[in-house]
């Protein structure tokens, strides 16, 4: 894992490093703060310990220049000032982390270990994609083509379980479980019911359907391309 430290003190520097190094971690050193912001635009860092008070270029400078660039770069702050305006101040320039001086290394490695790992944690997929069709989850909207689509919540729900499985047979049984959470069959037609009116909204209009019924065994939802 490699990190950039940015720190114009020396002797802290040399003391941190060391400790990085010995803990297995590849690292970088800038001593000063123009130094530290040519290599963290223009390098590419696990995580950066970037000091605030630089010569140069400020270390919250760094980290809003990374932020502008759109560069989410974990970055925890050190720093003297300890008052609650200034960690506010480094959180709010984007910092992830802010740790005030003197620390205690287990600490200071602490807290970057937790960073690495948020960052490599997998994150929640929020849209769908199934050729012209687009699902965002977080605001409950379907389109196709830049058409919206109207889909009431149990429609919702059942297309994204389709899509979450697209171009592959979803069974009665899965679509009984992950959609109505049933664990039984209830012996009704509800499910060719909603997939009859999924259907007619997503496919109606379109020159090519994407939602078709595998007999015997299911349905499917392919890209229609």
């Amino acid at each position: 894992m490699k990190l950039l430290v940015v720190e114009d003190d020396r002797e802290a520097a040399a003391f941190l490093i060391k400790g990085l190094r010995e803990s297995g971690f590849t690292v970088d050193h800038a001593a000063d703060g123009t130094q530290g912001l040519v290599m963290a635009t223009g390098g590419t860092y696990d995580a950066m310990v970037v000091d605030r008070m630089l010569p140069g270029v400020d270390g919250l400078a760094i980290v809003a220049a990374l932020r502008a660039g759109e560069d989410q770069t974990p970055v925890l702050i050190l720093s003297a000032l300890d008052a609650v305006d200034d960690r506010v101040r480094g959180l709010k320039a984007g910092g992830d982390d802010y740790l005030t001086k003197p620390y205690a290394f287990s600490e200071l490695l602490a807290r970057l270990e937790a960073l690495t790992r948020r960052r490599s944690a997998p994150q929640a997929t929020t849209r769908l994609r199934v050729g012209e069709l687009e699902i965002d989850l977080l605001a409950r909207s379907v389109t196709r083509r830049g058409r919206e689509i109207d889909l009431l919540p149990r429609e919702f729900r059942l297309l994204e379980v389709l899509a979450r499985h697209a171009g592959h047979v979803v069974t009665r049984t899965m679509l009984l479980e992950q959609v109505w959470d049933y664990h039984f069959d209830p012996q009704t037609n509800v499910i060719d019911v909603h997939v009859s009116r999924l259907r007619q909204k997503i496919d109606k209009g379109f020159p090519k359907p994407m939602l078709h019924t595998v007999r015997g065994a299911g349905y499917c939802l392919k890209s229609g391309d």
